[in-house]
């Protein structure tokens, strides 16, 4: 099999894509990269002045707008403004292992941020998403649960990677989800999925912060094993373009999928499950209030009812 890389990337004029958190770290590298290949590339950000500064580093047609995911009534405003087609939606921005935050709706920052901003924002922009959706995830997906009775870190005591964990494993059985429901309306739109491996962006910077001087050396270690936000971003950018099958995984082909060039990986049997993945669906519909678009063929309904102001579990 051809090793995938920058100089795989097709001719990209004419197509639009949207790419999150796309101010630094493996989105900006990605969207670079798809810039430079003739795409029309938005760069959803909270930041503008961040999100101005990194457009200014970058060669080809792009767009700075607002966006920010722990803010629904942002995510909103942000879907409305995007009137354009969009070929393919980047969900990639995130948060790693912060201190116990709430979104501006209450919601666990980590959860509400990585997933639920995600959840909706794909929803919304969907009528006019003409090819796929890319979501970005981690290898730290494994060791993740959903716990359905404390979503949102109310009843535990808050733990950074737990929550990170589980908004990582949300991030694929969103996907999962999400292809049964495209399937099901006979949409030509497929959901994929990427990780970048182990690559050296600013989603680091919380690891070594007020932590013993062994963990910040193993901070430190890896952040020298760690590939560049570019070769992290291939994947993602794989993803995107290359000819993938629908409800796929992309990521580093190395060691532990910790880098090297991109391929098709596994997931664990946590993030295959159907009927946790249906749920989740369910749950984060009526925690959002916003639901899935398309109709079958028929004109029923493929999503659940729409939310009632359920309570933040």
């Amino acid at each position: 099999m051809t090793t995938f890389t920058k100089a795989h990337i097709p001719a990209l004029a004419g197509r639009t894509i949207v790419v999150t958190g796309a101010n630094s770290g493996i989105g900006r590298a990605a969207a670079g990269m798809l810039a430079a290949k003739g795409a029309h590339v938005v760069l959803a950000v909270r930041d503008l002045a961040k999100g101005r500064a990194a457009a200014a580093t970058m060669t080809g047609d792009v767009d700075v707008r607002r966006l920010d995911l722990a803010d629904l009534a942002s995510v909103r405003e942000f879907a409305e403004r995007s009137a354009e087609p969009i070929d393919v939606l980047i969900n990639n921005a995130g948060l790693m292992i912060p201190p116990l935050g709430r979104t501006t709706d209450g919601f666990e920052l980590q959860f509400g941020t990585n997933h639920l901003g995600h959840f909706a924002l794909t929803n919304l922009l969907l009528p006019r998403i003409r090819d796929r959706v890319v979501t970005v995830s981690s290898t730290g997906h494994r060791t993740g649960a959903i716990d359905f009775d404390d979503l949102n870190w109310k009843r535990r005591a808050y733990r950074a990677f737990p929550a990170y964990a589980q908004s990582k494993l949300a991030n694929l059985l969103f996907t999962l989800e999400l292809q049964h429901r495209l399937t099901e309306a006979g949409s030509p739109v497929i959901a994929t999925a990427a990780h970048p491996g182990l690559a050296a962006t600013n989603l680091l910077g919380h690891l070594d912060s007020g932590q013993s001087p062994l963990r910040r050396l193993r901070t430190t270690l890896i952040g020298l094993l760690a590939q560049s936000e570019e070769a992290g971003a291939l994947p993602v950018v794989y993803a995107a373009v290359a000819d993938v099958p629908a409800g796929s995984y992309a990521g580093p082909g190395g060691f532990l999928q910790g880098r090297g060039a991109p391929k098709l990986v596994g997931q664990s049997r946590a993030a295959r499950d159907n009927a946790v993945a249906h749920r989740l669906w369910t749950v984060s519909e009526e925690l959002t209030g916003v639901t899935f678009p398309l109709t079958t063929a028929s004109g029923e309904r493929t999503s659940s009812p729409p939310g009632h102001g359920r309570q933040i579990p």
